[in-house]
């Protein structure tokens, strides 16, 4: 690509120092696929995990001048891809004068991911048949209604001409059905055999969560034969997906769904949202508060 800026790949950071590593792992694999098209690919967090943008911006800027392209590791466009990481970057704005960036859309959903998800489904089924599978999709869940709403498209699509009798909607905080629900309606409507698949990038601490209550539910209905699918992961086709992202931004193609964000529109019980300024995003159910510079 001439004239290409460098790419900042922004992750949201974890506790969980494998799930760290993978990502540094991803970071990597991204930059042989870039095969020397592209002035620098660094990875940064906002944070929990090293290192903070704070490092990573002044080494883009030394190999491309400040222009950049950051894109967003991230799923669904919740409160950490809306607001948290264009909080951080507008921080990084003020301390580098004249720096201007592009900011990519959201990972999913994808074709892309939907044939991972299916792969490790796949995997996870080890040869017994679709008929009589049900799956169940396990987003992180969100505070905005319009990212829990792409983990249901996923799910539709997901479903749609793949051969599972059904695929189930869950999440593992702050959304509503519970792992343990979902997995009770699935038992509950017959299913032979039932799939957890997680929709997650890297190994972490609500992954685990997803996994650790897929078991414990097993456990107690010893007739249902319970499997987890593998996450996502550092893989050659998320590495193509991300250049994908980044091409699109640099282009200025950038086909962003803001016809049911919160932050933008009225939704029923959600009215309070609309307008207002982004503000550092919680999830609860963490194991620890989350700590913004």
């Amino acid at each position: 690509m001439s004239g290409a800026p460098p790419l900042l790949i922004v992750g949201h950071g974890t506790r969980d120092p494998a799930g760290a590593a993978e990502f540094h792992q991803f970071i990597e694999r991204v930059r042989k696929h870039a095969s020397g098209a592209l002035p620098a690919v660094e990875g940064g967090f906002i944070e929990l995990a090293e290192p903070p943008l704070s490092e990573v911006v002044p080494r883009l800027i030394a190999a491309g001048g400040t222009e950049l392209v950051a894109l967003p590791l991230v799923l669904t466009a919740a409160g950490h891809g809306k607001g948290d990481i264009p909080a951080s970057l507008a921080r990084e704005q003020v301390r580098h004068p004249g720096l201007r960036y592009h900011y990519g859309r959201p990972l999913g959903p994808h074709p892309v991911l939907l044939d991972l998800l299916e792969a490790r489904i796949a995997a996870a089924l080890g040869g017994r048949p679709r008929p009589g599978t049900h799956v169940v999709l396990t987003g992180r869940g969100s505070t905005d209604p319009d990212a829990n709403a792409e983990v249901a498209k996923v799910g539709r699509l997901l479903w749609e001409g793949r051969g599972y009798d059904e695929v189930h909607l869950s999440f593992i905080s702050l959304a509503a059905p519970s792992v343990p629900a979902a997995l009770d309606r699935a038992r509950r409507l017959g299913a032979a055999r039932i799939v957890v698949a997680p929709y997650f990038l890297f190994t972490g601490v609500l992954p685990d969560r997803v996994a650790s209550q897929a078991r414990a539910f097993a456990s107690q209905h010893p007739e249902t034969d319970v499997r987890v699918a593998g996450l996502i992961g550092d893989c050659d086709e998320l590495a193509g997906l991300v250049l994908d992202r980044y091409a699109e931004a640099h282009q200025g193609d950038i086909r962003m769904n803001c016809d049911t964000c919160a932050y933008r529109v009225t939704l029923p019980g959600f009215a309070d949202k609309v307008g207002r300024a982004q503000t550092p995003h919680h999830h609860p159910h963490d194991p620890a508060p989350h700590q913004h510079p």
